[in-house]
């Protein structure tokens, strides 16, 4: 959408009769927007920020079955999860795709390796495939050279997925609008309108490009607003529901810590499992996970604790690499929207999602990225009782377009591949409109300066750091957010966004800013030294060591555990959807 186009879309809002307004514009509220298109809805997305300025653009990046969920016994939402990472997969190469797991096991680790293996064959069943292998210690060693090997007992190696979430939420919103969808970022929903009594029919919404303000009426109003939900489930009197948990990331560039695939091990201080992983050509170290008491409009910034605690789980795990803080190239911070149940450690607590209607607002929050079109889909359920008329909802469509195009033979397979997966229908008109030498990748990314060229002319830019840290993720993966390549940034974008030489300057020294705030490393004074924290708990684990009786074997708990999560996966299977 360009400023014009948007200028005279938003004109016309409140002379359309809207089905539903979504507000919230991360991947719940675009998979909402999708699928509500889908169904031949007239919807209306709007988002405060840019488009996956929260937690959708702040995560680790996974999608995941959700093996965690195994050891819960929930295999119904496993299932859920695997089968929708595997349409994923299939329905956007380039976009999401495979990643190979390690799962390291040391000595003095509470789960058993039969436990593991129990775990993994249940969660491959699911999705109907056999990836995971047990390897030796010295097999691992071969996998990953730069592991620590004190204690190593071996680990397994399985498959998930991991994508670029911030384009995910793009791509859905675009074929959303390609179908008849309309989207706003940086509009705000301010104040919910009601009836004479008081259910909500509207939203007044506050564009905050032009500080103009409009009442536009729908049938329902979906608030998916993720952490942001209570704010405006109070204005129909709803108690707080969400516990706001902040989950902070390192970036490391892969030659200081190589990382072919990810690797899950166990924090050494609270035995959290935390992961390296490959993502556009850096290395990720995550994640946190602790509440977050911050203001939610801010940017969430990993705080000096944090810094210490994953510097502690890689000096642990990495100490061949002799990493620190100068070899953090940058840091970033997500909230997530967790339903609060009192629990005391926050990782206890729940990530399901969970939709309430209030007076005739319908709010959905929770959940994770990898099932976001099942959420999507129970929303519209529930919105069935403000939409008689709804057609049923066809649950086997593919999640994203299929794509059948030919790029230019002058890119590589992997350039082509990621293109068509990130943009979709776009990808060729990308192509098109590169310029000579822009189908090149900037710097040590995978990212090509023609990607800049078309999200400033297409994908709604209204400041320097949409463009940066979200349509492409330069701002993440090279030194100081990328300034050092500005001046050909500002070649190619600044005509693409109409900006003056006193808005680029402008945009450019709020961005600096921003970064240095908020993706950068903290005050390094206020940083804890956790080479100290890691020798403190060496010394304490050597000081309390003393004589344990023998283990007894865990081959009867094995045998049941297999007997019965077999037994249930079967089950399951055989009276599957």
């Amino acid at each position: 959408m360009t400023n014009e186009t948007r200028a005279n879309t938003w004109q016309q809002l409140d002379q359309q009769e809207w089905d539903l307004i979504i507000v919230g514009g991360g991947i719940t509220g675009a998979g909402i927007l999708r699928e509500a298109v889908r169904l031949g809805l007239k919807a209306l997305l709007v988002e405060q920020k840019d488009f996956a300025w929260g937690t959708s653009s702040r995560s680790s990046k996974l999608v995941h079955g959700g093996l965690r969920y195994l050891k819960e016994g929930r295999i119904g939402l496993t299932r859920d999860s695997v089968k929708e990472r595997e349409q994923l997969m299939a329905d956007g190469p380039g976009l999401i795709d495979p990643l190979g797991f390690l799962l390291m096991s040391y000595e003095g680790d509470s789960s058993h390796k039969s436990i593991y293996r129990v775990g993994l064959t249940v969660y491959d069943l699911l999705a109907l495939q056999w990836s995971h292998r047990h390897y030796s210690p010295r097999e691992m060693q071969m996998l990953a050279p730069h592991l620590a090997t004190e204690g190593l007992k071996g680990g397994f190696r399985y498959g998930d997925a991991q994508t670029d979430d911030a384009r995910l939420v793009l791509r859905v919103i675009q074929e959303a609008e390609a179908a008849g969808g309309t989207a706003f970022n940086y509009v705000r929903a301010e104040t919910l309108l009601r009836d004479i009594d008081g259910q909500v029919t509207g939203i007044q919404l506050h564009d905050l490009t032009t500080d103009q303000r409009l009442n536009v009426l729908a049938k329902t109003v979906v608030n998916a607003t993720g952490a942001w939900a209570d704010k405006l489930r109070a204005q129909v009197g709803a108690a707080d529901k969400i516990r706001p948990l902040r989950g902070s990331h390192l970036v490391f560039s892969q030659w200081r810590l190589p990382a072919a695939q990810a690797i899950s091990f166990l924090h050494p201080i609270d035995r959290r499992p935390v992961f390296a992983f490959p993502w556009e050509g850096a290395t990720l170290v995550g994640t946190t996970d602790v509440d977050f008491d911050g203001i939610l409009s801010d940017e969430p910034t990993i705080s000096p604790d944090e810094v210490a605690y994953l510097m502690t789980a890689v000096a642990s795990q990495f100490p061949s690499r002799n990493l620190m803080l100068e070899d953090v190239i940058s840091t970033f911070a997500g909230v997530r929207p967790v339903i609060g149940s009192g629990k005391e450690d926050p990782s206890e607590e729940s990530r399901d999602h969970i939709v309430l209607i209030e007076d005739g607002l319908i709010t959905v929050t929770g959940g994770k990225l990898t099932t976001f079109r099942l959420i999507a889909l129970d929303v519209l359920e529930e919105a069935r009782l403000f939409l008689p008329d709804m057609p049923e909802i066809n649950r086997d469509m593919p999640v994203l377009d299929q794509i059948d195009m030919q790029l230019d033979d002058s890119l590589d397979e992997t350039a082509r591949r990621r293109l068509l997966g990130r943009y979709g229908a776009n990808a060729q008109a990308l192509v098109s409109a590169a310029q000579p030498d822009e189908l090149r990748s900037i710097r040590q990314t995978p990212f090509l300066w023609a990607e800049l060229r078309w999200a400033a002319r297409h994908e709604n830019v209204q400041h320097l750091d949409d463009l940066l840290l979200r349509r492409v993720r330069v701002g993440l993966l090279l030194p100081q957010g990328g300034l050092a390549q500005i001046d050909r940034i500002r070649l190619i974008c600044q005509p693409e966004l109409g900006w003056d030489d006193a808005r680029w300057d402008e945009e450019v020294a709020a961005y600096a800013a921003l970064w240095q705030a908020h993706y950068s490393l903290p005050d390094r004074a206020l940083i804890p030294d956790w080479r100290e924290q890691l020798m403190e708990k060496r010394r304490e684990e050597e000081a309390t060591a003393v004589a344990k009786p023998p283990t007894p074997s865990p081959r009867p708990y094995f045998i049941a555990s297999v007997l019965a999560l077999v037994a249930v996966g079967l089950a399951w299977w055989f009276w599957r959807d």
